[in-house]
């Protein structure tokens, strides 16, 4: 960027921090100035939400006549605050107060993403493969390899092509260590995470680089490569004009994940045999029982000096996952930190449940990095869910990272991470807004 530019941006950035506190004093004022009606405004959609958030807890927890009247009282609880503020003639100030809080938070993030740096991952030039060899799961994300045509593409690119056949199920692991013997120097996957994770064991075991190629349903590990999920095809690029990103990769017990391992709820209701086919309904079905300790074994976290006794679900990561960006909470903004992400959440009561609302400030609510994390039980086995697969393990469950262990192969020209959106800094802002 010129000086020119940085000028204009500068400009920008500080017109935008101006907006955001006038915006959000504006906000403040219109409270003030509607009198005890603000104020009572305010405190009516903290009780409301308070009591949804109550309400919420009681339908997971609960069956039959009592869920039912807590799922109606979830749904009347916000219904009877926007009708008492209709009576009360106030709704348009809360209308009002929404949409300059809106500006304010938007104006506020434009002016600090200036303040954020790209951190793009080293990319390293990489020597086009003579033998790839590429699986492919024609099921997975409801039939993308054969809706994309990949195994075609992929073999004009010059790639040997192994189709999964979902009646006959092979050990995915053993095909890519056989392709390896027979001389590949590239391994890749076309499918979900699950089948990822399993091959980018081997590709790391073997020295030989690995290739995503997001046909799956989700592919998170493809998002936080920066590949596109809406075209798997352009993934195939790799192949021909391709760059090594060096990455971690996480061991839960002797398996490997690229995303995660869960315990917990998520990976008690995984395992039942009717969650493919209904899964909402099977945890419905299976959340009272498991949120309540009533099934299942009761856990304990050990990490970075940190004990989490009890927690109902935990979440380890590899590498740790965005924070306070409600937008993408799901994204990790790097793949190379050499560090586990955990998350935990433990509630006991509505009460707690309601708490929750206070997100990283909730006593329910841990999150934190380390190196290494074990979780115990009070029984002589724990089900955790691998990427989405639901596998059983013998406790203590020893979770680790395993800084720099694959080379990841990806086309040079991709979308790329986008920048995380900065946290609103009302310091900074001032500070921006009263510069010349």
């Amino acid at each position: 960027m010129d000086d020119d530019g940085k000028t204009r941006a500068v400009r920008v950035q500080r017109w935008c921090a101006r907006l955001a506190i006038l915006a959000a004093a504006a906000a403040v004022v219109l409270l003030v100035a509607s009198g005890l009606g603000g104020l009572a405004m305010v405190l009516l959609v903290l009780a409301g939400t308070v009591v949804t958030a109550a309400a919420l807890w009681w339908a997971l927890t609960r069956r039959g006549p009592v869920r039912m009247l807590a799922v109606l009282l979830a749904v009347a609880a916000p219904l009877t605050v926007v009708w008492l503020q209709v009576r009360s003639g106030v709704l348009w100030v809360l209308v009002l107060c929404l949409a300059l809080g809106a500006l304010a938070a938007w104006a506020g993030w434009e002016a600090l993403a200036l303040d954020v740096r790209r951190k793009g991952r080293p990319a390293v030039a990489a020597r086009r493969a003579a033998r790839p060899f590429l699986i492919m799961n024609p099921r997975s994300g409801g039939g993308k390899v054969e809706r994309f045509g990949l195994k075609e593409k992929a073999e004009r690119a010059g790639a040997r092509v192994f189709l999964l056949d979902p009646e006959h199920p092979s050990d995915v692991a053993a095909v890519a260590r056989k392709a390896v013997a027979d001389g590949a120097d590239l391994l890749g996957v076309a499918g979900g995470d699950g089948t990822q994770a399993l091959v980018a064991g081997v590709a790391a075991e073997r020295g030989v680089p690995f290739m995503v190629v997001p046909a799956g349903t989700r592919n998170h590990f493809a998002l936080d490569l920066g590949l596109d999920r809406d075209d798997p095809p352009r993934a195939l690029d790799a192949l021909t004009d391709g760059v090594d990103l060096t990455v971690d990769l996480g061991t839960v017990g002797d398996r490997v994940f690229v995303n995660n391992a869960s315990f917990g709820a998520y990976a008690l209701v995984v395992q039942s045999d009717a969650y493919r086919d209904d899964k909402v309904g099977t945890a419905l079905q299976l959340f009272p029982d498991v949120l309540t300790h009533r099934a299942g074994p009761r856990l304990t976290v050990r990490a970075a000096r940190t004990t989490i006794a009890s927690p109902q679900a935990v979440l380890v990561s590899n590498n740790p996952y965005r924070a306070g960006d409600l937008a993408s909470v799901a994204r990790r903004d790097r793949l190379d930190r050499g560090v586990l992400g955990i998350v935990s959440v433990t509630v006991e009561s509505a009460a707690q449940a309601a708490g929750l609302l206070r997100g990283e400030r909730s006593p329910g609510f841990t999150a934190l990095t380390a190196d290494e994390v074990v979780v115990e039980a009070d029984a002589p086995e724990v089900q955790v869910g691998v990427d989405g697969e639901a596998v059983t393990m013998a406790v203590p469950v020893r979770c680790a990272v395993r800084p720099g262990a694959l080379r990841v192969r990806v086309p040079r020209r991709r979308p790329g991470v986008p920048v995380a959106r900065p946290r609103l800094n009302w310091r900074r802002l001032a500070m921006l807004a009263l510069a010349r």
